[in-house]
Order: C-alpha cells, then structure tokens, then sequence
C-alpha cells in the first residue's frame, strides 16, 4: 500500500486530497498545525483504519515514524489576509523551512516529493495568458513577497534537491481554486462574495473590479496534481500550470453569484491593495499535452455546489 504525507493537510486543499487519496486506497498522513486549516474539515476521514493526523507545524523537521513512499507539500496559508500583515515572517518560513524539511525527508526515504507552487509566482504578469516560461514580475518588498518569493525560493530549492541531492520532485503552478471545504472566513474572492450574498451584506469589490481571474474547481485541481504526482518520467518536473483557462473579471463573477443566490445585497467598491495582479490566466497546454488533463467543471456548475457547501456552513455558525 502507497503511504503519502501531506503538509496543510487539514486545509482546503490538502483536506480534499486526503479524502480523494484514501478512496484510491492509500495510506495518509495528514500533517497540519491548523493555523489555516480546520479539523472539520478532515472529521469524515478519523474513522478510516488508512489515515492519521499529525499535528505539526512543518517549520520543523518531521519523524513520520514509517516509511513514506510520496510526500504533498501544501503547507502554507493561501489567502492575502492569513499571510500578510503580522503573519508575513511566519510565511516565508512555512515556505522556504517547510521545503526544506520535507525534501530533506523526501531524500531520506527515498520518496517522491510534489510542491504545491502558485501562480503568484508570476508576479504582475507582463505575459498573457502566463506560460510556465514566463520568468515573472514580482515586487520583492511589497505586501504579499513573504507569499509569492518564499514559493519562489521553495521551487528554487525544490530543483536544486533534484539536481544535487537526486531527489524526485514535481511541481505545479495552482490557480485560483474554489469549492467545498473553504473557510468561510478565507478571504478570498469567491468564499467573500457566496457569503455575502448568502447573508445579505454588501458586495465588496477591490478596485474597479476589470482585473480577471481563472478559477478552477478543486475537483478537477485535485486530479492534476495526483496526475503530476504520477508521472514516472523523471525528466519531467515541471513547474506545470494547473488552473482553468476560462477568464472572468472580477464583477462578472460578483454578478454570477449574485444571479444565483439572489437578494438585494449591492456592489461595494474598495480601494484595490497595494501589488494586486491584474490578469491571471493560465496556459494549460503543457499540462493538457504531458498529464493529458484539462478541468471539466464550468464555473457555473463549480458555483452551484460551492454556494450549497457555503449555506449549510453559515446555517451551522447561526444556528442557536
């Protein structure tokens, strides 16, 4: 039986890969400080004889206390408001000291390692849709560089354990993502704008509400990254794009979630922050060509299915 480790395992993501993993019969350690992550999140799986949790933050090294066969290193906070501001120096550590002690156990068990990169990395893109050539345009000393350099530094270290150390890497760009298992408090954009209209409060837009987004359903995430993770050619690393190439701004997506919840909830403009990307769209091809994978959900049918998940966890919070 495979045994895979995931770090932020409790977390949107890593939560969903757990769950998809164990259906396909692996053995799983989640390993989480829950910093980001919700134990609610994982409370399906406890029962299961095949997983574990850890709690443990990864900026320290880690004893799975058996052998691992393929490591996720998803470990780290995703949205703007959980890195940024006081918790940007404990970002860039999760970033580049959780790298670095999972590729060191990855070395050490002679496991597979997948990094879970973004496509921050690409900065304020000045090519468009972004190809994974694309070098990036990234403001070292803003707001959000403890974010988009520590996942920087962490594929520098990811391709240099490869080249020095011999160890099996893959590593993927992931795009914007939604779905089921969201924290409702996230904030991002499309956890903000469902529970808003779900609870009847303005519709905040940053900015003029032009810049474009690609979003991906997490279904359709989640098979491009065990997809990645098991391709045997070990001459393919990546970094590979894995994201929905479909292209909306900002206010269209205000106005789709708006035409499916309903109610009377307005537009709100915000100033936008400061080294907020305005176009995000991925280049998928390398993907489509090597993994043979492109998503399938549309926005659409991805929205209706988060906007339930996001009503059944507001109807829990309010409930007496």
């Amino acid at each position: 039986m495979t045994t895979s480790l995931i770090t932020g395992g409790t977390g949107f993501l890593g939560s969903n890969l757990c769950a998809r993993l164990l259906r396909e019969g692996r053995r799983v350690i989640c390993l989480d400080n829950n910093y980001t992550g919700r134990m609610e999140n994982i409370a399906e799986l406890q029962g299961n004889a095949n997983f574990r949790f850890v709690k443990h933050d990864v900026c320290a090294p880690f004893d799975p206390g058996e052998q691992l066969d393929e490591i996720y290193n998803l470990a780290c906070p995703a949205s703007p408001p959980a890195y940024q501001g006081r918790h940007s120096i404990d970002t860039t550590r999760t970033c580049v000291l959780g790298a670095l002690h999972m590729l060191e156990l990855a070395k050490a068990h002679g496991a597979r390692i997948l990094q879970a990169s973004t496509s921050e990395v690409y900065g304020e893109p000045l090519e468009h849709p972004q190809k994974e050539t694309y070098r990036g345009n990234v403001n070292p000393v803003g707001i959000r560089s403890c974010y988009d350099e520590g996942k920087r530094c962490a594929e520098s270290l990811f391709f240099d354990y490869h080249r020095h150390e011999g160890v099996s890497i893959r590593v993927i760009r992931i795009f914007n993502t939604y779905g089921p298992k969201m924290d409702p408090k996230d904030g991002r954009v499309v956890s903000n704008f469902i529970c808003q209209a779900l609870r009847g409060e303005d519709i905040t837009i940053y900015g003029d509400g032009s810049q474009t987004r690609s979003f991906c359903y997490v279904d359709d995430l989640i098979e491009g990254m065990v997809r990645m993770m098991a391709v045997e050619d070990e001459t393919f690393t990546g970094p590979v794009n894995l994201g929905n190439p479909g292209e909306f701004t900002i206010r269209e997506l205000a106005d789709i979630v708006l035409s499916k919840v309903g109610g009377d909830s307005k537009l709100v403009h915000c100033e936008l922050p400061s080294d907020d990307p305005t176009q995000r769209r991925p280049d998928i091809s390398l993907a489509q060509r090597v993994l043979g994978w492109s998503p399938r959900v549309t926005l659409a049918q991805g929205l209706d299915t988060t906007i339930q998940y996001f009503q059944k966890q507001i109807t829990q919070i309010n409930r007496p």
